[in-house]
């Protein structure tokens, strides 16, 4: 029976589920893993994710379609980014059938979590991975444990998409040749006072550049941009040093086969931005955010779209991709993934 919740009014927040999945890397393999109703985690006080930082994560949702299924949105991609990141940081690889599998039992689990059609909430998905036996010396830990929890989470944004005024920061978010490709919480760690300082100035956001030249548009500290173009193309950023967005990706594809939009990934150069129609930031929390002004060192870039609303594109891409999501529009095959 679903939870008496005020699915509503949720917030964009952690709330303790019924279930979590556990499995265990130890002798050079995974354990078969389990379901547990254990929502704490017992380490050694020198586990090598505390000595130096040797986590990753994934992020996705489970929604219910408007003819009540239960479905996540392309969990295989979370799974292959997933084992990019473990190859980075020196992990071991927790397969992709075993990802899928877990996502699997642990939604179905915490079924009766799952927020309704039509409240605006989702259950978000959080898989994660981290060194746990004691590691003093610098070098990959020799254990490790993979866990997924889920939790419900309330509509990113209350009442709706308002566009958001960023600034551009005047620090770095990741070094060429670096980890901003991988989704590693070292990167996320960085990204938390420049981001504090933003909202303390005022802005909802940081736009980064490249770290090389600061002549580029990179990423936010949790989202890649998406651009549209006066003649109605969408333009994302391409950069070795940003971390490839599902979500981005899902746009990019709904715009070309099926709103037939041009579409072109490449360098953007930050002096570009002010000729953009419309901007926005896109992520799994929130799908897209519209970006209605951008402040660069006390000059003002006013996006052409404005401060009320979604600009057109952007919203036609918003309604497409989520319409996509809730089973209210067809999908691409593969993209929906229904949990039984």
């Amino acid at each position: 029976m679903a939870k008496d919740l005020d699915w509503g009014n949720l917030g964009f927040g952690y709330v303790k589920t019924d279930y979590r999945y556990v499995s265990n890397f130890k002798d050079g393999k995974w354990d078969d893993g389990e379901l547990t109703a254990d929502d704490k985690v017992v380490i050694s006080e020198c586990a090598g994710v505390l000595q130096y930082a040797q986590t990753c994560f994934e992020g996705l949702k489970a929604y219910t379609t408007e003819d009540g299924r239960i479905v996540t949105f392309r969990p295989d991609l979370n799974a292959e980014r997933m084992i990019d990141s473990c190859k980075r940081l020196e992990m071991p690889v927790f397969p992709k059938e075993r990802f899928l599998e877990a996502v699997e039992k642990v939604v179905a689990a915490n079924r009766d979590w799952v927020p309704p059609y039509g409240s605006g909430a989702t259950l978000y998905i959080r898989p994660y991975m981290f060194g746990s036996n004691p590691v003093i010396g610098v070098k990959p830990a020799e254990e490790y444990q993979f866990r997924m929890f889920v939790t419900p989470v309330g509509p990113y944004f209350k009442g709706g998409a308002k566009p958001i005024v960023i600034k551009v920061s005047d620090y770095d978010r990741a070094a060429p040749n670096g980890t901003g490709n991988i989704k590693a919480g070292l990167n996320y760690a960085m990204s938390l006072y420049p981001i504090v300082k933003a909202h303390e100035e005022g802005f909802a956001e940081n736009m980064y550049l490249d770290a090389a030249s600061r002549t580029k548009v990179e990423e936010t500290g949790g989202a890649n941009f998406i651009f549209i173009t006066k003649d109605g193309t969408l333009v994302t950023p391409k950069s070795d040093s940003i971390l490839p967005s599902i979500t981005r990706r899902s746009i990019c594809y709904v715009a070309e086969h099926i709103l037939g939009m041009k579409v072109e990934h490449r360098e953007v150069l930050f002096e570009e931005v002010k000729d953009f129609a419309e901007c926005g930031l896109c992520g799994t929390a929130a799908v897209i955010s519209p970006v209605g002004k951008i402040f660069d060192h006390g000059k003002e870039i006013d996006i052409p779209s404005g401060m009320e609303e979604m600009g057109p594109v952007t919203k036609k891409l918003y309604d497409t991709l989520t319409g996509i999501q809730m089973g209210r529009l067809e999908a691409p095959e593969g993209w929906i993934h229904e949990i039984r």
